[in-house]
């Protein structure tokens, strides 16, 4: 595996009113990429994000460090013209990023079936995965049309201004045309219904002749995290006042260290190009000494951020490496 990347989250907001990253500072920023390069041992990172000044600054830094750089702009629930004329905005500003290295990849979009607005029913992402009747269309397959018409107009809109490689970052259940990109990808979480099939469905990735890319992988550092895989977020009740977690659930940092590493194992074994651990941080759901509170132990960062104070590894860094973050920078030393 060749490429051994992170994903950074540099802020979305996912349901109105909450940024997954509400306070950027620059200077954290910069010092959280040396940290990627130099501690976790990453040659690649991928930037995810909606503010193009923030995805613009974060780029600088990772090119600055000699990291490769996978831009994905985060279009939640946008409508599709609203989405392309982001896009175009985007691949302006990456392309001139691309001046300054070539190491420089664009990601047309994530997960657009559920992400994108009108392919599916439903106001916004959480509407959409609740409604049963969407989970029927796309056992039928009726997604993949308006999604592969989407994907053709966005990668026309594209290329009228980045000139470098571009990729998608797909799901299963997404029948992807490849034809129009240089890279494969593919958000690959395990959980407990697919661990049999897991490397199966991977595996079927290689027939489309191109580089594989695991965009996303990861686990939440609870017990039985590793069952729930990609949901694994929906522990939280966000909906309740004060939010807090469903169920009581115990924390248990070594799940998913372990799972990284698994999957990393398996990625090395059938040989992709590359993957993206998810994620470096959530700076949004902070640590709780209250198990109901705890946000932390129920999202997908390497570390654990803190509300009110810094942690004792990385002086004036408001978060403490989890195991995973350990975990993944041995892995990334050592192969």
């Amino acid at each position: 595996m060749n490429i051994k990347g992170i994903d950074y989250d540099l802020g979305v907001s996912y349901l109105p009113g909450i940024c997954s990253r509400p306070s950027f500072k620059r200077a954290q920023v910069r010092r959280e990429i040396e940290i990627i390069k130099n501690d976790l041992h990453c040659n690649a990172i991928r930037l995810n994000g909606t503010d193009l000044e923030r995805l613009a600054y974060a780029g600088e830094c990772a090119v600055s460090q000699g990291l490769q750089v996978w831009i994905l702009p985060k279009y939640v629930d946008a409508s599709a013209q609203d989405a392309l004329h982001y896009l175009s905005e985007c691949a302006r500003m990456a392309e001139k990023l691309r001046q300054r290295s070539p190491e420089v990849i664009f990601i047309a979009g994530c997960e657009l079936t559920l992400f994108l607005n009108g392919i599916l029913q439903g106001a916004n992402i959480i509407e959409r995965i609740g409604i049963p009747a969407n989970w029927e269309f796309m056992r039928r397959g009726e997604h993949n049309q308006p999604l592969n018409d989407f994907l053709d107009r966005a990668v026309t809109e594209i290329r009228r201004h980045f000139h470098g490689p571009l990729a998608y970052a797909s799901v299963p259940l997404e029948k992807v045309d490849w034809n129009r990109f240089n890279y494969v990808g593919l958000d690959h979480y395990r959980e407990a219904r697919t661990r049999g099939m897991y490397r199966e469905i991977l595996e079927r990735y290689f027939s489309f002749g191109k580089p594989v890319i695991v965009t996303e992988f990861g686990c939440c550092a609870y017990q039985g995290a590793e069952d729930r895989g990609g949901r694994g977020w929906d522990v939280i009740d966000r909906a309740a006042n004060p939010p807090q977690i469903k169920e009581p659930l115990a924390r248990d940092e070594s799940v998913q260290a372990n799972e990284l590493i698994e999957l990393l194992r398996i990625f090395d074994d059938v040989k992709v190009a590359g993957a993206f651990a998810y994620t470096f941080a959530a700076p949004s759901d902070h640590y709780h000494e209250d198990p109901a509170f705890d946000f932390d132990m129920a999202n997908y960062g390497l570390v654990t951020s803190y509300a009110d104070r810094a942690g004792a590894t990385y002086a004036g860094l408001p978060w403490e490496p989890k195991q995973a973050f350990h975990a993944l920078a041995n892995y990334y030393a050592e192969n």
